[in-house]
């Protein structure tokens, strides 16, 4: 239980500043009560197949660290010498002093290996979608996310002061009736998806959404965040695997996951990228990324480019834990990637099946409310380049002996 903290009344008769803390501190008990408190894990071992909790050494299956890069030597060794160099932080934001040689460098690569015109790094992922929403859609346009979408998007789509429109998962027959009911009288229409699904593994269904945004006069923007490094034969994301990259209008990316360093980029025309760098509030207002993580992402995106096998490998292990999972009778819905879902239900059952998976040595927190829709609280394993198959067979069995 959350131990209450406040217990009287204050002093001073200013009364609503207690009743907003009590508010607060009853809201902390009810998700305790709902099983839906988080209590973060504290890892004391580097980023890796097998991490150090404690005392204890487990198994990682929930990581984004999908290719092994973020412990990677090379990888490593580029960031202490960006330090060496540049020093540590950048001192300022990008429009000020912030804007270091090996900012424009990588944002040249992220262009050249994107495919695109030019490309603008954020300090986040978050950022990124908030900066790149915001150029493509605003007041008097219409914007149309899936459901499911990473909430960073449906943030920006929020905030963006455009009409938002949400559509069930993959549905394209209702985005299409969204679209005819609300397009005409919008100045301009997004239609802005996951390319790779953070929660359930699937895949959108980008050749339809390409086919209605032309349709509709609409742009469209994804995010390959779960999917840059992983999916197509060069690493591109979803888009090059489908043979879509001239169809999308804007690319949202992240650092922080297959590259295993931190940040976010947008990719696309260079219009939309000089729009961000001259209107994007949280590109504008914050401190530019630190020269080490990006000099770190660059030899991530150089590995990238040079070790296709890592990908391969990566997705052969999920191929096999799919097939084992489904095997022991677990539902592991559309899943079509290194991301796995086992849907449990109940979230209280999620919570203690996770803790049975500590004791046979394994990590995978529980996703529970909001981060899934109610009733579908679930293990979601995410995999990384690092595994074995012999991680593999570990994990089927103990998942198969727990749930």
């Amino acid at each position: 239980m959350v131990r209450r903290t406040i217990d009287r009344e204050g002093g001073n008769g200013n009364n609503c500043i207690v009743d907003v803390w009590r508010e607060m501190q009853k809201r902390l008990t009810d998700l305790d009560e709902a099983h839906l408190l988080r209590r973060p894990a504290v890892v004391d071992s580097p980023c890796g197949p097998r991490i150090r909790i404690g005392r204890r050494e487990l198994l990682c299956l929930c990581s984004n660290d999908y290719l092994g890069l973020a412990s990677d030597p090379a990888v490593r060794a580029a960031a202490v010498e960006a330090i060496g160099r540049w020093g540590f932080g950048a001192g300022a934001s990008r429009l000020i002093s912030g804007t270091m040689a090996v900012h424009v460098e990588l944002e040249r690569r992220l262009g050249e290996f994107k495919r695109t015109e030019a490309a603008i790094v954020t300090s986040t992922g978050w950022m990124a979608n908030r900066v790149a929403v915001g150029a493509l859609a605003g007041r008097g346009d219409l914007v149309l996310c899936d459901k499911l979408d990473h909430a960073s998007i449906l943030d920006a789509a929020m905030s963006c002061g455009a009409r938002l429109r949400t559509y069930a998962h993959r549905d394209t027959a209702r985005l299409t009736a969204l679209l005819e009911r609300h397009r005409r009288g919008c100045r301009r229409c997004l239609i802005a998806t996951d390319s790779l699904f953070s929660m359930d593994g699937d895949i959108a269904p980008l050749a339809d959404l390409v086919q209605i945004k032309r349709r509709f006069d609409a742009q469209l923007l994804i995010d390959e965040a779960h999917a840059t490094g992983v999916m197509g034969q060069e690493g591109r994301g979803v888009a090059e695997m489908l043979g879509l990259e001239e169809d999308i209008d804007a690319t949202v990316g992240t650092l922080s996951k297959a590259v295993g360093a931190l940040g976010g980029f947008v990719a696309g025309p260079a219009a939309l990228i000089e729009t961000i760098r001259n209107t994007g509030a949280a590109f504008i207002y914050t401190t530019a990324p630190p020269p080490a993580v990006c000099a770190a992402a660059m030899a991530a995106i150089d590995i990238i480019r040079d070790q296709p096998q890592r990908r391969r490998h990566l997705l052969d292990l999920a191929d096999r834990l799919r097939e084992g999972l489904t095997a022991a009778g677990l539902d592991t819905g559309e899943s079509a990637s290194q991301i796995i879902p086992v849907v449990i239900g109940p979230a209280e059952r999620v919570v203690r099946i996770s803790r049975l998976l500590l004791e046979e040595g394994l990590f995978v927190p529980a996703i529970r409310p909001p981060t899934v829709p109610k009733g579908s609280s679930r293990l979601r394993i995410s995999l990384s380049a690092g595994h074995t198959p012999g991680d593999i067979s570990l994990a089927i069995a103990a998942l198969a002996k727990v749930c």
